[in-house]
């Protein structure tokens, strides 16, 4: 009997807040704990791709195929050497997807049809999202039950929810009433008073909507990209990857509450 698999995107229009760094690291946690899971990299740097140790190219497949091509998806995903863990690569093509989705007037819906009409053996997907809201991440918004957005516990970092939260407004009126959101607190500097009170302030701000869970500044972090495995794997004792295994189970819990 086939089911349904959770949906996550992964997604903050402002840079450098560990979006990649939480799709690797969160799919590790949930392999871990015995789920089958899915990684789509849309972003055209193709750094979780490059994180799993696959070197991207213009000759190889990628999920540009997926949206323009009309491959079947299953054809596109490959192994990444952890078992469980699959991986729909990018490539630098997705530089030019964003254009060609704008041009088509399904163009926000693509990644979710394909995968309605897939049956997917998976128990969660997870979709690592550009650093921007354009087309790729409408369609990975789109599709998800549920958006998680990291965010630093500085200024800036919070000041760009206010265009994500507008997103998730829009969407849930007009394409996708169920999807729901999560803030997920990461590079947090224990030693930093304005860390301290923003995260406070995103507390007080959006309830329960801040995950329980939160993720430490760790140099392990970098390394486990480089060796090409989520730091659950890479270094299961450190810091990073108990937090990231506290992350883990409270997303199997808010999923099992969804099901």
């Amino acid at each position: 009997m086939t089911h349904s698999p959770f949906i996550i995107a992964i997604a903050n229009e402002k840079g450098g807040v560990a979006k990649t760094t939480t799709a690797l690291s969160l799919g590790g946690g949930l392999v871990e704990a015995g789920k089958t899971v899915l990684l789509i990299d849309l972003d055209a740097q193709s750094d979780l791709t490059v994180a799993l140790g696959v070197i991207p190219s213009a000759e190889t497949n990628s999920v540009h195929d997926l949206f323009l091509n009309g491959k079947d998806i299953h054809s596109l995903i490959i192994e990444t050497g952890i078992p469980n863990l699959l991986l729909l690569p990018a490539n630098t093509d997705l530089l030019q997807l964003e254009k060609s989705l704008n041009a088509l007037p399904d163009g926000d819906n693509r990644l979710r049809d394909h995968l309605i009409k897939s049956t997917m053996e998976y128990d969660f997907i997870l979709i690592d999202c550009p650093p921007h809201l354009g087309s790729l991440t409408m369609n990975a918004l789109t599709a998800a039950d549920l958006i998680i957005m990291p965010t630093q516990a500085e200024y800036f970092s919070i000041y760009a929810l206010r265009g994500m939260m507008k997103i998730v407004k829009e969407l849930r009126e007009k394409v996708n009433p169920n999807l729901t959101y999560r803030l997920l607190i990461t590079q947090f500097d224990g030693r930093n008073k304005i860390h301290h009170m923003m995260s406070e302030h995103l507390k007080r701000v959006f309830g329960t909507g801040v995950l329980s869970s939160y993720i430490e500044m760790d140099t392990k972090l970098r390394e486990s990209q480089i060796a090409g495995m989520p730091i659950i794997f890479h270094s299961p004792k450190c810091r990073s990857a108990m937090q990231y295994r506290a992350l883990s189970q409270e997303i199997l819990d808010y999923a099992q509450e969804k099901a």
